[in-house]
């Protein structure tokens, strides 16, 4: 079957016809040409990063420059699914200039073909000044990792009447002012399917519940690429750190044994030119 790129439109139809979004997590090249060729929908440079690339304890300290740098690797990935990427803390929130200015930077410099920037009504003014600039916008709300401090932890959102309205609220402020996509992360799967159904927003789910347009996991907790217990919303496919683990300690053990590298790993040389050297 023949593939092309896809675009917002394209997203935007399947959540017509009912057709679930797949959206994935990268960071770098290797990882966006499996996904790439795994038929992945679109692929989110996450501020994610930070933790499970840099070692950051959160995502806040994560800089546009080092954003930027992992966009790019991942652009050169990718052929067919749509790129966004993730405005990183005080990118977006000192002014609409500012937050206009690095949407700008992460289209133009990393080949974005979206930006994400989390929050609910609140920063929808600057969602609307970013989409009049002709820049496509993914929102995120319920648990937003920069406001974790402010939100009192890593904990579901909107499980309470006050709190639910106020997510549904902040759909409907975010879809006025033009965000394409919302990320909906830990907030009751009742809730997101109800918004889901109500809102012209594409939405991508990370302990949404089934009921979201599409689903988005963290690369590194999809693959067992870390030393965490994966968090409840999200499903090990593989256990590849152990696998890692393992091969590094065996090369460690070969090398110091002698056992590596082995003659045909290396490369001969006449021995009558070795006989003329002068040493």
């Amino acid at each position: 079957m023949d593939r092309k790129k896809i675009t917002i439109p394209d997203l935007m139809q399947k959540k017509a016809q009912g057709q679930k979004v797949t959206m994935l997590t990268a960071y770098d090249y290797p990882t966006a040409r499996v996904m790439d060729q795994a038929g992945v929908d679109a692929v989110l440079v996450g501020d994610s990063l930070g933790m499970v690339v840099l070692g950051y304890d959160s995502t806040v300290p994560v800089t546009m420059d080092e954003m930027l740098h992992h966009i790019k690797a991942v652009r050169r990935g990718l052929t067919y699914p749509l790129l966004i990427g993730d405005m990183p803390f005080m990118s977006y929130q000192v002014s609409k200039e500012q937050a206009i200015a690095n949407a700008g930077r992460m289209m133009k410099e990393g080949g974005c073909d979206c930006v994400k920037l989390e929050g609910g009504a609140e920063v929808a003014p600057t969602v609307k000044a970013i989409v009049q600039a002709g820049i496509p916008v993914c929102a995120h709300i319920g648990l937003t990792p920069q406001s974790v401090a402010q939100l009192g932890g890593y904990k579901v959102q909107g499980k309470d009447l006050a709190g639910a309205q106020k997510l549904i609220e902040a759909a409907g402020a975010l879809a006025e002012a033009g965000a394409s996509l919302v990320v909906f992360e830990c907030i009751p799967a009742p809730l997101a399917e109800a918004i889901t159904k109500a809102t012209p927003m594409v939405t991508i789910g990370i302990g949404g519940g089934a009921g979201c347009d599409g689903q988005v996991l963290v690369i590194h907790d999809l693959v067992g690429l870390a030393e965490r217990k994966p968090p409840k919303m999200a499903r090990q496919y593989a256990n590849i750190f152990p696998v890692l683990n393992e091969a590094v300690s065996t090369y460690v053990k070969e090398v110091t044994s002698g056992a590596f590298p082995a003659p045909e790993h290396g490369f001969a040389m006449d021995p009558a030119v070795l006989a003329q050297l002068k040493l």
